[in-house]
């Protein structure tokens, strides 16, 4: 398989500005029809989902409640911004002291009523579908959307922040001053500068587009359903894993059974692609994944060219009546980045080293392959399986001998000692009576430079696999939902929601999770930090909520990047049987399968990211552009079938317009700051303190109060550098490799 169905971004809500669609996508889900009045039980009070304490009483939340409450506070929230709206008769001569008290702070406290109901919502979703059915959530989480546009929409509001912010006798503090920017940045991108005639004709052309948008999805929605391959010899998954089987049968128990059915979905057909020793069905199974919603496809009605054409030409449209060149130019508004220029210097300069070092593991690849049975070529629906072989060929190494080692509550104990003293903060379970499942537990927060009594944040924590009760997004089994948001204002501390799908316990033997599952948890409790440390008074501004789209996977590599210290590894894993820690061998060869084919994976997201900017900055025809760019990035020829853009959903349906290098961006910005902490010895634990504070002092504290670049700066002292990834993956060993080889090869040829 060439492309991956990656979903970047965990569910913590709308970003801002530029999403047209920012539902979740589940393809694949068992819902429960439950029918429900139209209008729900008429709910008093400002949190009608929140007990007197402003926790949530989950225990005695239905649909009916969480329909009803939305509904009332869409309608408030609406009418708030009217109401606030002629609070503002002169937007020039309106003071900060005013505007804030008058206006944004009243503001605040709807914001926040709203947030939390949406967010209670999403969480039951999440962690308890019989409780939030697919349907149900979908309609409030639409409700909500368009409700909180509101705000974005106003234009007396917009224009009192602008005269404000110009005034240069206004006193603002630096938060107050980012909230009226980001007042005055989503304003400008809603088009409240416009003429009456331009706004009509960007609203028009936003109709348009989401419509376009909608009818894109369903048609790679349709062409994926279509899909299935029925495997009837057991020969074919001899070496299939035992989670593999069983997502490839109606009926679980009869995993070893069969028939095996292979869908487009990632959890089915990644996994099939690295273990089927068929190589005519890896072919088959890959260009059927690879043509899906393409000219290629047997079913006209769900072709995609043309739709994917309009909607970017609408985008590029979109951006001009805006007064931006292009789409891109458009994007950079909400980036750490801040232009393309940068975007591309550092893209190219990971190329720089990334395409050498995938020609040096495609060759290697190439070789084993041939030595072991291949007897063509190595081409693109090889590399997953042959890629497999390789490693476990050099390294006898296999995944599933590693979960016995993990085991989630010593993991836990692990997690939580290393944020204690990284940032100086006490974690403490805490009994709640009132939550979605059994299984949920609850924890608070302290920051110990002012309390051990009183908490700054909490979050719940539900772990474990419950059959259909839960979603489970394709290569995506972790979430963190903010459900409160911190707010001086509506007087409400950070709540969180960190939802996983691990394996629970069984008979006698505690929750085990693969490295995989510890990466996901690892990720998701960085970005859940980052929500629940901020010391921003404004919810507008705080945690998340104005974090530039490329810096908002930052805490979440971070953390994942201790993973990789040995000593801290061996500190959290723990055989289940003889309970010892993994050995610095096994660590060692696990680093290694991280910088496995490395070179080659890093390749393919820098040509999806070039691939994306280019589509939204350029006239030319997307077939014209893989053209163009295939052989920049890789090695492997391309395959003339191969029309894997026209199911691009994440930058088409999704949110990631313009935007995809932002996982890259991420990763390359969290490298470097880990790189501070490795150059400290791990037992000098008073070091990494004052590190980790001041880590957390930046990007956990800070929220949107300033750039991401500007808080990088105050870390390290310079902008963020693609060397510290490169060294990160190895590629700079890889490299070098590639070019010892071809001069020994040069001087045997000169023999």
């Amino acid at each position: 398989m060439f492309l991956k169905n990656v979903k970047m971004a965990s569910f913590c809500g709308k970003r801002i500005i530029l999403s047209q669609n920012n539902l979740l996508k589940v393809p694949r889900r068992n819902g429960y029809l439950i029918l429900v009045p139209e209008i729900g039980e008429d709910l008093p009070g400002k949190y009608p989902l929140l007990k007197e304490d402003k926790s949530p009483e989950f225990t005695s939340i239905t649909i009916e409640k969480c329909i009803a409450a939305i509904g009332k506070q869409t309608l408030e929230f609406e009418e708030t911004v009217k109401t606030l709206e002629k609070q503002i008769k002169d937007v020039n001569n309106i003071s900060a002291e005013n505007m804030f008290e008058n206006v944004l702070n009243p503001l605040e406290e709807m914001y926040t009523s709203l947030n939390i109901t949406w967010g209670i919502a999403k969480t039951l979703y999440l962690g308890n579908q019989s409780l939030m059915p697919t349907k149900y959530y979908i309609s409030i989480n639409e409700r909500a959307k368009k409700a909180i546009a509101a705000k974005s929409a106003s234009l007396p509001i917009y224009q009192a922040c602008k005269a404000i912010i110009n005034n240069k006798e206004s006193k603002l503090n630096d938060e107050q001053r980012s909230v009226l920017y980001k007042f005055i940045l989503e304003g400008k991108l809603n088009g409240l500068e416009l003429s009456e005639r331009k706004k009509n004709e960007l609203e028009a052309l936003k109709e348009l587009l989401v419509r376009n948008l909608q009818e894109y999805s369903q048609k790679v929605e349709i062409a994926t359903n279509a899909y299935s391959l029925t495997i009837r010899d057991p020969a074919v998954v001899r070496e299939f894993p035992e989670e593999l089987l069983k997502s490839m049968v109606p009926d679980s128990k009869r995993y070893l059974v069969g028939p095996w059915i292979v869908t487009l979905y990632s959890d089915v057909m990644d996994p099939f692609m690295e273990y089927c020793p068929d190589r005519a069905l890896r072919l088959k199974v890959w260009e059927a994944n690879v043509i899906k919603a393409s000219v290629l496809y047997h079913d006209r009605s769900v072709h995609t060219s043309s739709l994917l054409e309009e909607i970017r030409a609408r985008r590029i449209q979109q951006a001009n009546i805006l007064g931006y060149k292009t789409f891109v130019d458009l994007s950079m508004e909400t980036k750490m980045a801040g232009s393309v220029e940068n975007v591309y210097n550092t893209l190219n300069n990971l190329l720089a080293t990334a395409r050498p070092a995938q020609e040096y593991e495609i060759k290697e690849l190439s070789t084993f392959a041939s030595e072991h049975g291949l007897e063509d070529r190595l081409q693109l629906w090889d590399i997953a399986y042959w890629s497999r072989k390789q490693l476990n060929t050099l390294y006898t190494f296999r995944e599933e001998d590693l979960n016995s080692y993990f085991q989630l509550p010593k993991v836990l104990n692990g997690l939580f000692e290393l944020v204690e003293m990284l940032f100086d903060i006490k974690i403490v379970e805490s009994k709640k009576p009132d939550v979605w499942h059994k299984d949920v537990r609850f924890f608070d927060i302290f920051d110990l430079q002012q309390s051990s009594t009183d908490p700054i944040s909490s979050f719940y924590l539900d772990s474990y696999a419950r059959e259909d009760e839960k979603v489970r997004v394709l290569h995506e089994s972790g979430y963190m939902i903010p459900i409160q948001s911190r707010s001086k204002v509506s007087n409400m501390k950070p709540l969180a929601a960190l939802i996983f799908n691990f394996q629970p316990p069984a008979n006698g033997k505690p929750s085990l999770i693969s490295f995989k599952d510890l990466q996901i948890l690892f990720r998701q409790f960085g970005h859940m930090l980052q929500h629940t440390l901020t010391r921003v008074e404004y919810a507008e501004i705080a945690g998340l909520s104005f974090t530039e789209w490329d810096a908002v996977f930052i805490s979440d590599y971070f953390l994942e990047n201790w993973l990789f210290e040995p000593w801290y590894l061996q500190k959290i894993s723990c055989h289940l049987y003889s309970g010892e820690p993994l050995s610095l061998e096994t660590i060692e060869i696990l680093k290694k399968t991280k910088t496995h084919l490395s070179g080659y994976t890093l390749c393919r997201e820098l040509y999806l990211s070039q691939f994306d900017l280019e589509l939204y900055s350029s006239n030319d025809f997307w077939n014209t552009i893989m053209g163009r760019l295939w052989g920049k990035y890789f090695v492997v020829p391309p395959h003339k079938k191969d029309s894997h853009i026209c199911s691009f959903q994440q930058i088409f349906s999704g949110d990631w317009a313009a935007a995809y290098y932002s996982n890259i961006w991420s990763k390359m910005v969290a490298a470097d700051l880990h790189s501070a902490f490795q150059e400290l010895s791990h037992k000098d634990k008073n070091s990494l303190k004052q590190l980790g504070l001041r880590y957390r002092n930046t990007f956990l504290s800070a929220g949107g109060t300033h750039s991401a670049r500007e808080y990088f700066r105050k870390f390290r002292g310079r902008d963020p550098s693609p060397s510290a990834l490169l060294k990160n993956l190895q590629l700079d060993i890889k490299s070098n490799m590639l070019e010892a080889s071809n001069e020994k090869i040069s001087r045997n040829n000169r023999k």
